[in-house]
């Protein structure tokens, strides 16, 4: 069996745990096709934060306390770039995790592609599943804010970790999308696929700039895999982080039922054969979707692997 995962954020990594678990149980193969449109250059470092959030919780080596970043971080370097007064002061990198940065920028200078790169650093952190960015090209996804009296579109970071979702935004931009290809085996992934599952990640920023590569929705929509999504949704509210603000910018209801509309059934035009959602939001439907209430709370791996195992035998 082949599996793809579409995915983003810490709640798609975490949720990768469970997916690992289960593919191990059955025998599965397992691919994670991993947003790029967080990444961003910082102080000359290319910084990945969906793909080093999959590494470093799969590898072990993730901070559960801050669920981001390394566990037994320290931060002397972010200390002594204050010293000197250095912009941006408002996005954290830790020492550890400075390494990783390092030589990521390091081999993308040296003309290795950031599929190659993540390869390689997959061969470290030993991660049990195929890791996949969305693409090697240029995406980023931005902003358009009214900010200083001026209308201009700002990185997705800098608009989620410097104003924290605080300065409206009317839209999100996924910069070089319209051009970007799929990276290496992605296409190939989907086209394998048993099973494409749509994690718990933010609907708005993390899946899809996935969906905005040229060829990857309709790969996704129209290609042999059956497509079970998982609500990041319960009873109203995200599990995690702001999704609710994403999803009002682009006026949909944050709910299961809002976001599972958002994808659609394959059979309407979308890409959904299955819709996960919790106990709280039972009773939601979605047209041409089986819709299916499961604990989703993911509070070990135990439980997640328990709410993959009902995912892929939904449909």
């Amino acid at each position: 069996m082949r599996i793809v995962v579409l995915t983003g954020g810490i709640g798609g990594a975490r949720f990768l745990l469970g997916v690992r678990a289960y593919a191990r149980e059955v025998g599965a193969e397992v691919t994670a096709v991993v947003n790029v449109g967080d990444d961003l250059y910082l102080h000359s470092l290319k910084v990945c934060p969906d793909l080093d959030s999959v590494l470093y919780t799969l590898g072990g080596g993730a901070d559960p306390e801050r669920g981001w970043g390394r566990v037994g971080e320290s931060w002397t370097i972010r200390q002594e770039l204050a010293a000197y007064g250095a912009e941006p002061s408002w996005f954290n990198l830790g020492d550890k995790d400075v390494a990783t940065h390092l030589v990521r920028t390091t081999m993308i200078n040296a003309g290795y592609p950031l599929s190659q790169v993540t390869e390689a650093l997959a061969a470290r952190w030993q991660p049990g599943v195929r890791l996949l960015p969305a693409t090697d090209d240029r995406l980023e996804t931005h902003a358009v804010v009214d900010l200083d009296g001026e209308r201009r579109a700002i990185h997705f970071q800098e608009w989620w970790v410097r104003y924290r979702a605080g300065v409206p935004t009317d839209r999100f931009v996924f910069v070089g999308a319209d051009t970007a290809k799929p990276a290496p085996g992605v296409a190939e992934a989907l086209a394998a696929a048993d099973m494409v599952l749509v994690a718990p990640s933010n609907p708005v920023v993390s899946i899809a700039p996935v969906l905005a590569v040229p060829g990857l929705r309709d790969a996704v929509a129209t290609g042999p895999a059956r497509v079970v999504g998982v609500s990041p949704i319960i009873g109203g509210a995200p599990v995690r982080g702001m999704a609710d603000r994403c999803l009002e910018v682009l006026d949909v209801e944050c709910s299961a039922a809002g976001v599972g509309r958002l994808y659609g059934g394959r059979s309407e035009g979308g890409l959904l054969d299955g819709w996960l959602v919790a106990p709280e939001d039972d009773g939601v439907t979605v047209p041409g979707v089986t819709v299916r209430a499961v604990p989703l709370r993911m509070t070990d791996e135990a439980a997640t692997t328990a709410m993959v195992r009902a995912a892929m035998e939904l449909v």
